[in-house]
């Protein structure tokens, strides 16, 4: 075996893992998602909510760098 051979077949190899992990990842979101239905047991309403709760902190990390009176602006608007 060449030192191209076998570069060429780690190359493979990575590759294969890669996309493997991305149709994992792909298959994980799926079964996240919000159902119309609505049935949800205690644990999937919790990681929902924690999911959320982090977006919702870094959505406002975003803020406060970027505008960083927004919190003041928002409370004489709404009251």
């Amino acid at each position: 075996m060449t030192i191209l051979e076998f570069i060429v077949s780690i190359v493979a190899m990575s590759l294969g893992a890669i996309t493997v992990w991305i149709i994992l990842l792909r298959n994980n979101r799926r079964i996240n998602r919000i159902e119309p239905e609505g049935n949800y047991d205690m644990r999937e309403l919790s990681s929902l909510a924690e999911s959320m709760k982090q977006r919702i902190d870094i959505l406002e990390s975003i803020l406060d760098a970027e505008v960083p009176d927004w919190r003041e602006q928002n409370e004489r608007t709404s009251g």
